[in-house]
């Protein structure tokens, strides 16, 4: 995917749904649920058990969908993620060399940054968009809102403090997208396999994302 496609994709859809759990099972089931809520960017994160099965059923199951991860951590993991058939890839942190490796071989790569400097650093070095995170930690909306004048020309996704209620808050203060994760997936509703609520919560953040 072209990073100019991947851009298209974020301005489209606008979320992102983290999927972390334990059980391959349980990651697919909450999957599952988002997608059928209207969520189509699903990440499956790396330390999720089964991941690299799970990456691959799921492009199966969601053609729809554009399936991914995140929480990569170094180039050995990235190659095995891009071998399961991840269609972009996040890392909690800028390592140059992990995005080159991306860049050349046409994948999306979201690394985490925090500071200005990590931004920018990130995006000189080919990045198709940064991840600002924990965005809480520093302030929220309000932190976006201070990058967009100095890095506006930086697509920026926050996470790790994205909720249902300040979502498209963020959008407003000038994200490109945003990445949520247990606030999609309640710890009662996964500890019920109640995902028909899980569903509905995507649908409704979709719905106030439009």
């Amino acid at each position: 995917m072209s990073g100019q496609a991947w851009l298209s994709q974020l301005k489209q859809h606008k979320v992102i749904a983290v999927v972390r759990a334990p059980e391959v099972s349980l990651t697919r089931q909450m999957a599952l649920a988002v997608a059928s809520g209207g969520i189509q960017l699903i990440e499956i994160t790396w330390n999720s058990a089964g991941a690299t099965e799970l990456i691959t059923q799921l492009r199966v199951e969601l053609p729809n969908c554009t399936i991914g991860t995140g929480t990569l951590l170094n180039l050995q993991q990235m190659q095995e993620a891009i071998a399961a058939g991840a269609q972009f890839l996040f890392t909690p942190h800028v390592d140059p060399v992990m995005i080159q490796a991306a860049v050349d071989i046409g994948v999306p790569i979201i690394p985490g940054a925090l500071s200005p400097t990590e931004i920018v650093t990130a995006w000189s070095c080919g990045a198709s968009c940064v991840k600002v995170f924990p965005v809480e930690a520093v302030g929220g909306v309000s932190y976006i809102r201070s990058l967009r004048g100095p890095l506006g020309h930086i697509p920026l996704i926050p996470t790790g403090g994205v909720t249902l209620e300040n979502a498209k808050e963020f959008l407003q203060a000038g994200a490109i997208a945003v990445g949520l994760s247990s606030q999609l997936f309640p710890k009662e509703f996964v500890d019920t396999q109640n995902w028909q609520a899980i569903a509905q919560k995507a649908a409704s953040l979709m719905q106030k994302m439009s």
